[in-house]
C-alpha cells in the first residue's frame, strides 16, 4: 500500500492501466453502438496508451525540468506520449486528462489524496477544454464525477481518495445512458467512461493493492448508431470572423464562452500554457455580429491578424494551386491506395488513416512548409489533427485543420484552392467548398442494430447519408443507387463515386448508368478509391 504517488508506482500505474485496456479492448470497442464495423474506441484507448509507456520507457534515464519533481516528470512524459500518439476523440481526451495531472502535480513535493483530488480537478477541466461542444453522458461525466467524490472524500489518505474516485466513476460511467439517448436505446454505457473507470481502477491497485471488484457492463444485441453532431457549422451565420490573439489562457476562456454565445463553427486553440501564462491563439467562428466578435478578442488580449469574410461573397474558384509556390502545404488522411493517389495527385501529402498525433506532426512537419492544411477526413482524427496543430503551432507552423469528414469532401476542399488568396482566405474558400459537398457511405451491417431507418442484420446493406442511416436494402447496386436518388433529390450538379477495396466489379458503372437515366444533367465522377469498410462513397456538391 502507498501513502503518496512516486514515480515508480506513476510507471506501475501505466503498465497496469495499458493492461487493463488491452484486456477489455474488445470488449469496449463493442460498446460503439454504429452497425458498421468501424468501432475503435477500445482500440484507440490501447494505442494511445501504448505511446505514453514508450515515452515513460524511453526517459527512463532523463532529468526533470523546470523544477518538477520526479513524479512529476514521469507524469510528463506519459502525458506527451499520450498526446503525440493519440488516436480519435478518446485518445485526444486521455491525452488532454494527463497532461491535467501532470501540469497539477508536477512540482507537488508529495502527493497525497488532496493533492490527487486537486490534480483529478484540473485534469477534468482539461478534458473539457478540449472538446468544442462537451457532451453530458460521456467520458466527461466519469471524469468529472470523479474528480468531485475526491475532492469530497476531503482526506490527505491517498487509498482513500482514489477508492472514492473510482467508486463514483463506475457509478457515472451507469448513468450514462441516462444522459444521453442515443445510449439508452442502445443498452449500453459509454465506451470511453468505461476506459476511464478501467484506469482508475488500476490507480487503485497500484495504491492499495486491491483489486476492485466491477461487474461488466452489459450490452444489447439490438442497438441504434450514435449520430456523431456535424462540426461544419448552420447557414445562419453570415460571416466568418478569424484573428489571431496574444492572451493569458484565462482571457481566453472567458473569451471562448463569449463566442459560444454568439455563433458557431467556434475554434480556439492555442499554446496550452498554464493559466497564468499568456499565448498565441488561433480563433474562428461564424457569426452575425462581426464587432460583437471582435470585441471579445480585444477584451481577453490583443486580436491582429483580424479576417472577416462575408459568405454570400464567396466567388467562383480560380485555378488549381502549386502546394508549394508561397510555402503551403496540405496534408490530408486517407484509407485507401486509389484515394491516396487522387490526393496525391492534388499536390498533397497523404498519411493513413487513423493515424496518430505524432504521425501527423511528422506529416506537417515534413512538407517543410510554413503554413499547411489539414483535412483529417474522419470525425475521429479531427481530435488528433486539432492536437497536431497545436503542437505545430509550437514549432513556428501555422496549421488550419479544416474538418473534413469523408474523403469526397476532401477532394472539393483541395478543388478550390487558390495561391493567390491570403491562406486565413484559403482556408475559409476550402472550408465552404467541403461544408457545400454532402457525403453518404455504403457498407454491410456487421451487427444487427434498431437505426432510425429501421431495424438491421448482419449482411444487410447500410446507406449511411452524413453519418446517419438512411436506407436498408439487400442488393448493394440496388441501395447504391437509391442513396444518390435521395442525395441528388435535395440538389446537385457533380457526383463523385470512390468504389471500395471489396467493391464488386462494375458497381461504379451501374450507378453512373443509372444517373444519367435519372438525371441525365449530373455529371458524375467515379474513381476506385480501395478504402476498408465501405464498398463506396459518394460526395453531391
Amino acid at each position: 500500500m502507498l501513502d503518496t504517488l512516486d514515480a515508480a508506482a506513476v510507471r506501475r500505474w501505466c503498465a497496469s492501466g495499458l493492461a487493463a485496456l488491452r484486456r477489455h479492448q474488445g470488449e469496449i470497442d463493442d460498446l460503439n453502438v454504429y452497425p458498421v464495423p468501424d468501432g475503435d474506441t477500445g482500440t484507440n484507448l490501447v494505442l494511445t496508451l501504448t505511446s505514453a509507456q514508450q515515452a515513460l520507457s524511453r526517459g527512463l534515464g532523463t532529468l526533470p525540468e523546470d523544477g518538477a519533481t520526479a513524479h512529476g516528470h514521469a507524469l510528463r512524459l506519459m502525458a506527451r506520449g499520450a498526446l503525440l500518439g493519440a488516436r480519435g476523440n478518446s485518445g485526444v481526451i486521455l491525452s488532454q486528462l494527463l497532461r491535467g495531472l501532470a501540469d497539477a502535480l508536477g512540482v507537488v513535493p508529495t502527493v497525497a489524496g488532496r493533492a490527487l483530488a486537486g490534480a483529478l480537478r484540473d485534469a477534468t477541466t482539461a478534458a473539457y477544454a478540449a472538446v468544442a461542444r462537451p457532451v453530458e453522458g460521456t467520458v466527461l461525466s466519469v471524469v468529472a464525477a470523479a474528480a468531485t467524490a475526491a475532492e469530497q472524500a476531503d482526506s490527505d489518505d491517498l487509498r482513500t481518495v482514489v477508492r472514492a474516485a473510482a467508486e463514483e466513476a463506475a457509478r457515472a460511467l451507469a448513468r450514462t445512458p441516462e444522459q444521453l439517448p442515443a445510449l439508452a436505446r442502445a443498452g449500453v454505457v459509454d465506451a470511453g467512461g468505461r476506459g476511464l473507470c478501467l484506469l482508475l481502477d488500476a490507480l487503485v491497485e497500484v495504491v492499495t493493492g486491491e483489486s476492485p471488484p466491477r461487474p461488466t457492463p452489459v450490452t444489447r444485441t439490438v442497438r441504434p448508431p450514435l449520430t456523431a453532431v456535424r462540426e461544419t457549422g448552420s447557414t445562419e451565420y453570415a460571416y466568418e470572423v478569424q484573428f489571431l490573439l496574444d492572451a493569458p489562457h484565462d482571457a481566453v476562456t472567458r473569451m471562448r464562452a463569449e463566442l459560444a454565445t454568439l455563433g458557431d463553427s467556434l475554434v480556439v486553440v492555442g499554446d496550452g500554457g498554464s493559466p497564468a501564462e499568456s499565448g498565441t491563439w488561433n480563433v474562428h467562428v461564424h457569426v452575425n455580429d462581426v464587432g460583437a466578435a471582435v470585441e471579445a478578442g480585444v477584451a481577453a488580449g490583443r486580436p491582429y491578424r483580424i479576417s472577416v469574410t462575408r459568405f454570400a461573397d464567396q466567388g467562383a474558384p480560380a485555378a488549381r494551386p502549386d502546394p508549394a509556390a508561397d510555402g503551403r502545404a496540405a496534408v490530408v488522411v486517407a484509407a485507401g491506395v486509389g484515394i491516396a493517389e487522387l490526393f496525391g495527385g492534388e499536390g498533397a501529402t497523404v498519411v493513413p488513416g487513423n493515424p496518430s498525433t505524432g504521425e501527423l506532426l511528422d506529416a506537417i512537419r515534413a512538407t517543410a512548409a510554413a503554413r499547411v492544411v489539414v483535412l483529417p477526413n474522419d470525425p475521429n482524427t479531427q481530435a488528433v489533427a486539432n492536437a497536431a496543430a497545436r503542437e505545430a503551432h509550437r514549432l513556428g507552423v501555422q496549421v488550419s485543420v479544416v474538418p473534413t469528414r469523408s474523403p469526397v469532401q476532401a477532394l472539393a476542399a483541395l478543388a478550390v484552392r487558390d495561391p493567390q488568396r491570403r491562406f486565413a482566405d484559403d482556408v475559409i474558400a476550402m472550408a465552404e467548398a467541403a461544408g457545400a459537398c454532402r457525403y453518404a457511405e455504403v457498407c454491410h451491417a456487421s451487427r444487427e442494430a434498431l437505426t432510425v431507418a429501421g431495424p438491421c442484420r448482419p449482411g444487410d446493406v447500410l446507406a449511411l447519408v452524413e453519418g446517419e442511416v438512411h436506407l436498408i436494402g439487400s442488393d448493394l447496386v440496388d441501395t447504391c443507387a437509391a442513396v444518390v436518388d435521395r442525395m441528388l433529390g435535395g440538389g446537385g450538379e457533380l457526383v463523385t463515386l470512390l468504389t471500395g477495396a471489396d467493391a464488386p466489379v462494375g458497381l461504379a458503372e451501374a450507378v453512373r448508368e443509372h444517373v444519367s437515366r435519372r438525371w441525365p444533367f449530373v455529371e458524375v465522377q467515379a474513381y476506385p478509391g480501395g478504402q476498408p469498410h465501405y464498398p463506396l462513397l459518394v460526395g453531391v456538391e
